[in-house]
């Protein structure tokens, strides 16, 4: 065995992986989740899908809970959840999850998108985020599951990889970034 084969399997295998929990949002979550936002705006990933700074915090809330229930949908959403990842406490990174899929998704969103925060990356966090994010979507009825990644991201690929994701295809739109499509069964 290669040492980076050990070195990722003792990561996967390790205790703080097992103690990461998706949960939804709390009231109690805004300061740390404004902060997940800006690092990940930073980086020009969306942590809060929807969120806008300055909106309140409870309506918020509010449109995360009506979604997982379809209600007050905007235009071009579908009905899914939003869950952050948590490890001892702390927000390590979110996911989320679409119950079904709309042409934009089908073509390069697909139905679970996940992020680690910078300070947590490397720890097997993405890869248990993902695994949680399979189980849950599988018991709202999604069978099999689409999940994309940027061509030149290469750690995504192998989350998605370990978790069972076979390359489908490979999709450039008005001239963006390539994005990989992967299904999982």
């Amino acid at each position: 065995m290669s040492a980076r084969v050990k070195q990722n399997a003792a990561v996967v295998n390790s205790p703080a992986v097992h103690a990461l929990r998706l949960r939804p949002l709390r009231d109690e979550d805004e300061a740390a989740f404004t902060a997940a936002h800006r690092a990940m705006a930073a980086e020009g990933f969306t942590f809060g899908l929807g969120y806008e700074p300055g909106r309140p915090w409870g309506t918020y809330l509010q449109e995360q809970e009506d979604h997982r229930h379809g209600r007050s949908l905007p235009a071009r959403h579908v009905p899914g959840t939003f869950l952050v990842a948590e490890v001892a406490g702390e927000i390590v990174g979110r996911t989320s999850i679409r119950f079904r899929l709309n042409d934009f998704l089908a073509e390069r969103g697909g139905h679970i998108g996940y992020g680690v925060l910078p300070q947590h990356r490397r720890r097997g966090y993405a890869t248990e985020i993902l695994r949680q994010s399979l189980i849950i979507a599988r018991a709202a009825g999604v069978g099999r599951v689409l999940v994309t990644c940027d061509e030149d991201n290469i750690g995504s690929r192998a989350v998605i990889e370990s978790c069972g994701g076979v390359l489908d295809s490979m999709v450039t739109v008005d001239g963006e970034h390539p994005v990989l499509r992967f299904w999982i069964g």
